[in-house]
């Protein structure tokens, strides 16, 4: 049995630079993530099925449109294979949630059952697989901090990030991506990437505050409670920043220490104990 960690992948910053003749828009996004996910098991099956698990698995399709099974039909369909696995998805985090909770589900599936199945494509072809998946699935995929551009094609590596902490804070309440983006109102923001490594996470707090999530007016506009959700988290002892992850609805505090972290997720919770919330590490730091 193989298993893969799913982490939470969190939009540092995202700033909207434009929009192709097709509609979609470009992006450019400081990437990293959360020591909070699903997982992934993969065995070997005759046929493809799906068993999803875990305390947000009521919300998760097992047929049709599931990520997870479309990553491995394609993933089959590439390699020139017809073999099965038998997958089982434990989910922990909330959907619809800009924390990319199903391209990192599929990302997982393609690494899990490149495994299983020993496939070894070629990286141009497995960036455009995931590609074609979703638009969040290719860093998925890198798992590291990364800064994503374009519509999420173009990655390249980001500066090391120091040791820090996130709380993650959803309100249970889904928000959908393309309903964000055409709340969007106002100018194309200038690229603005890291270009350097902060020395410790007050420094990063600093260099991610001189920037922003351009999606954040749009996204209170059509749910408040994301707004309620940040002053929460710029309230707790040691939050350094608030912000608003990809189109919302989760929201993350950004703290120096686990100690720290812990400790306003335990406050948060207790407070407004409809949301969801979790403290985790922020990974990928050296």
């Amino acid at each position: 049995m193989i298993t893969v960690f799913a982490p939470a992948k969190v939009n540092l910053t995202l700033h909207v630079v434009g929009k192709r003749a097709d509609g979609y828009h470009l992006l450019d996004s400081l990437v990293a993530f959360a020591g909070v996910g699903d997982s992934l098991e993969f065995s070997p099956a005759d046929g493809l099925d799906l068993l999803v698990d875990g305390p947000t698995a009521a919300s998760i399709p097992t047929e049709g449109e599931n990520i997870v099974l479309k990553a491995a039909r394609l993933l089959a369909e590439a390699a020139g294979i017809a073999r099965g696995a038998h997958i089982r998805l434990t989910k922990r985090l909330p959907v619809a949630a800009g924390i990319g909770g199903g391209s990192a589900d599929a990302a997982a599936a393609l690494k899990g059952l490149a495994q299983l199945w020993r496939v070894d494509l070629p990286p141009d072809r497995l960036h455009a697989l995931a590609l074609s998946i979703g638009a969040d699935v290719p860093v998925c995929l890198a798992g590291r901090p990364t800064r994503m551009c374009g519509i999420g094609e173009q990655l390249s590596p980001a500066p090391n990030l120091p040791p820090a902490w996130l709380v993650l804070v959803n309100p249970m309440v889904p928000l959908h991506t393309p309903a964000v983006f055409k709340a969007r109102t106002g100018e194309f923001s200038q690229a603005a990437p890291l270009t350097e490594s902060p020395p410790d996470a007050t420094a990063l707090a600093l260099a991610l505050a001189a920037r922003r999530n351009d999606l954040t007016p749009a996204a209170v506009g059509i749910e408040p409670v994301v707004g309620e959700m940040l002053a929460a988290l710029a309230g707790l002892d040691g939050c350094l920043l608030s912000r608003m992850s990809g189109s919302g609805a989760t929201c993350f505090g950004l703290f120096a220490t686990q100690a720290e972290a812990s400790q306003a997720a335990t406050r948060l919770q207790s407070s407004h104990p409809g949301w969801w919330v979790a403290p985790a590490e922020l990974l990928g730091t050296p």
